[in-house]
């Protein structure tokens, strides 16, 4: 097993609530990663027919044959359930008591929000990170644009590689390709995980809105286009995309509103937050083809919104990210708050550093009044650096 970030912080939660809750995408190791935290539980998986119909027949029975802490796999399946646990860990009145995990961030949430507020940790476990992968520690994000970053051992020549293959643990643990997988992982999420979110009863549509979505990533969100060029409705639009950002496939990046009397785009970004199915979706099909496509570069930024997204993630926080542009077209690609500081980052997948890919920065900073305040570049080359007062990553050193 690949250690994961999220696991002390797993475990710190669980110290203190008696339910901690864990979501996250299809066969991002949620299972496996509640395993390995607590090795000393029991294990259920709801998604066993016979684990299920116990539950909901006979919920009081089902949680009796627990003496200790239990992890329940897949919880969302049985809605029901979730009252009895409440009545159960008051009664118990002890942390760590209960460990649930659901691919259906929606179903599960909504019911965690309905019975258990108050008790439940929430947190929730994307695909692996590029800092997983390697074996160390992510860049600490209050550090971001302050501190002089380190040069990077990486091989340059492997970013399309990492790019292509994507970050979900399966695609690292075995030897097969990587779009064989994501094919398979496409079948599953359309034909089982829409299907029970939906009611889709046009599946290929809802493929069709998929295909169109990757094909936006990085860009500003138009419902109404995305709808006129799928067949479907807007209020139809809008209800998919929410399933896809339910299902950790997609996030939607809000535009700040630090206006510096300007008018500002008010619609989101779209992003999807594993670039190995978005290059599948793409119908990319080698890491060369990757390097000379035209969304190579809004992969590349893809790639950098969900490494720090699972960076903050990771930590157990809300990732405050946004992204600023105003009606002029001057933008920069991420604002990252923290500790009520705002930090431009500009993401650029060249790499070798051009004069101009600083320009945007020295917009911003300019409007804020502060040009020597924190700013960073993230870049597609090997080599972090600080240059003319802005620190410049390596999108190995992320």
């Amino acid at each position: 097993m690949i250690p994961r970030a999220l696991e002390p912080t797993l475990r710190r939660a669980a110290d203190n609530y008696p339910i901690v809750t864990l979501t996250g995408p299809r066969q991002s190791g949620k299972t496996t990663l509640v395993k390995a935290a607590f090795p000393n539980h029991s294990y259920a998986s709801l998604e066993d027919p016979d684990q299920r119909e116990f539950a909901i027949s006979d919920p009081r029975g089902f949680l009796a044959q627990y003496n200790g802490p239990v992890v329940l796999d897949e919880a969302q399946r049985t809605p029901d359930l979730f009252s009895y646990i409440q009545t159960a860990s008051d009664r118990k009145a002890k942390n760590g008591q209960y460990v649930l995990t659901g691919s259906q961030s929606f179903l599960l949430m909504r019911t965690v929000t309905q019975s258990l507020a108050g008790r439940a940790a929430v947190l929730h476990l994307l695909p692996l990170s590029w800092a997983e992968l390697q074996g160390r520690s992510a860049l600490a994000l209050e550090h971001i644009g302050r501190n002089s970053p380190q040069r990077s051992d990486e091989d340059l020549a492997n970013l399309m590689h990492v790019l292509f293959a994507g970050f979900y643990p399966r695609i690292h643990d075995t030897d097969i390709p990587p779009q064989d997988w994501l094919a398979h992982y496409y079948r599953t999420y359309v034909e089982r995980d829409v299907r029970e979110l939906l009611n889709v009863g046009d599946l290929e549509a809802f493929g069709r809105f998929l295909g169109l979505c990757a094909g936006r990533n990085g860009q500003l969100l138009n419902l109404s286009s995305l709808a006129n060029d799928c067949g479907i409705s807007q209020p139809t639009a809008r209800r998919w995309i929410s399933v896809l950002e339910a299902s950790f496939l997609v996030r939607l990046l809000r535009p700040h509103h630090r206006n510096f009397n300007k008018r500002l785009v008010k619609r989101p970004k779209l992003y999807f937050l594993d670039t190995g199915l978005l290059t599948y979706l793409l119908r990319i099909r080698s890491p060369d083809e990757l390097r000379t496509h035209s969304s190579r570069g809004a992969i590349f930024e893809s790639y950098v919104v969900s490494e720090l997204i699972k960076n903050a993630l990771n930590r157990g926080e809300e990732p405050d990210l946004h992204f600023w542009r105003d009606s002029a077209g001057h933008e920069v690609d991420l604002l990252l708050e923290h500790s009520g500081t705002l930090v431009p980052i500009e993401i650029k997948s060249g790499a070798t550093l051009a004069a101009d890919f600083f320009a945007g920065l020295r917009y911003w900073l300019g409007l804020a009044g502060v040009p020597d305040a924190p700013a960073a570049l993230v870049y597609g080359g090997d080599i972090s650096l600080r240059r003319a007062g802005i620190a410049v990553y390596s999108w190995a050193d992320l």
